[in-house]
């Protein structure tokens, strides 16, 4: 297992680090399954936890709370807050009111007193920059997150933010959580560069695009993924999206198998060789799916590997555009742009 800094902290963290996110509901993962893949990948080296209180309704940090207790200090613990954990209008979002209960419900199920990253899952449109920015820099100086970041926000976003803290004297986010894979590679041009100039830690998620490099995916065989049986419309290779990326997928099929490299391998390797990535989350939901990860560990490409990978997915290119997070509002409402 490589190691990096994140971002200008001084932690050390692991090159691969993993998601929770299949633990519980999603992934109808059990309890003893989630502490078999934690315990398999604390032993392989991966040092750093991401989760959040929304994945599963919470069930995620309570399983991962349990999968840890008794080794708390050596993990470098991330969590999560911002997206609806009900149907009360407050219980979402960047807000200080929520932010505080939702800090305090998440140490709870994860039965620790701080965690080492506190993340805002999404930019909150409704909530200004010093309010949420305040709120963190106070649940810091509390003593109950160790450090702050933000996740899936579009570049702009992030120097309002780094500008916002400066202005108000106020401690700065220090990471961003991004999608990033050799598929969606818009964050290339404009969100990575800003991430660089401001010395966040960039810490990638779906770098296997929803399963699309996961090896699975390929020409002429049925889509049976666990991420198709619910997101159907991201698989269908009729709509032309789908169509281009099994194109790609079949290419960058034939360049890892010259190079010697499960697609896997290939992946996870593009994603972590990016000067501005810290690490690269894998989100594995049985231990076969950790341990075809965790071959990737110490995967380090080629330059020809990489201008091949060049040649099928041109830098700064989303293959699918339309399903990213980070899209601004005024993109996505008509009115926005037509006041």
């Amino acid at each position: 297992m490589q190691y990096r800094t994140l971002g200008r902290t001084g932690v050390q963290v692991s090159t691969l680090a993993l998601g929770a996110m299949n633990f519980g509901r999603i992934g109808r993962t059990t309890q003893g399954e989630a502490t078999a893949v934690v315990d398999a990948a604390l032993e392989a080296g991966i040092n750093l936890i991401d989760t959040a209180d929304v994945y599963s309704q919470g069930e995620s940090e309570e399983m991962v709370g349990k999968a840890i207790a008794g080794r708390r200090d050596d993990i470098v613990l991330a969590t999560k807050a911002g997206m609806p954990m009900g149907e009360e209008r407050n219980q979402r979002g960047g807000s200080r009111r929520w932010l505080v209960t939702g800090l305090d419900d998440s140490l709870r199920r994860l039965g620790v007193d701080h965690v080492d990253l506190y993340q805002i899952h999404r930019w909150d449109p409704d909530t200004g920059d010093e309010e949420t920015l305040s709120a963190l820099t106070d649940l810091q100086r509390a003593g109950k997150i160790r450090y702050f970041g933000s996740s899936t926000f579009p570049a702009y976003r992030i120097v309002q933010a780094e500008w916002a803290a400066r202005e108000n004297h106020l401690s700065r986010y220090v990471t961003e959580q991004p999608s990033y894979s050799i598929l969606q590679r818009g964050i290339e041009a404009h969100v990575l560069p800003v991430t660089e100039q401001y010395g966040l830690g960039v810490l990638a998620w779906s770098p296997l695009a929803s399963g699309w490099l996961s090896g699975a995916i390929r020409e002429g065989r049925e889509i049976t993924t666990s991420r198709s049986a619910f997101m159907p419309e991201r698989f269908d290779t009729a709509i032309p999206a789908n169509r281009a990326r099994l194109d790609a997928v079949e290419r960058l099929a034939a360049v890892a198998d010259e190079a010697g490299l499960t697609m896997i391998q290939l992946a996870l390797g593009f994603v972590t060789a990016h000067p501005a990535v810290t690490s690269a989350i894998i989100g594995p939901r049985t231990m076969d799916h950790l341990r075809s990860q965790l071959a990737a560990a110490d995967t380090v490409l080629s330059a020809d590997v990489l201008d091949a990978i060049d040649e099928i997915v041109a830098p700064g290119v989303d293959l699918a555009a339309h399903e990213k997070f980070d899209t601004p509002p005024a993109l996505l409402d008509a009115a926005r742009r037509r006041r």
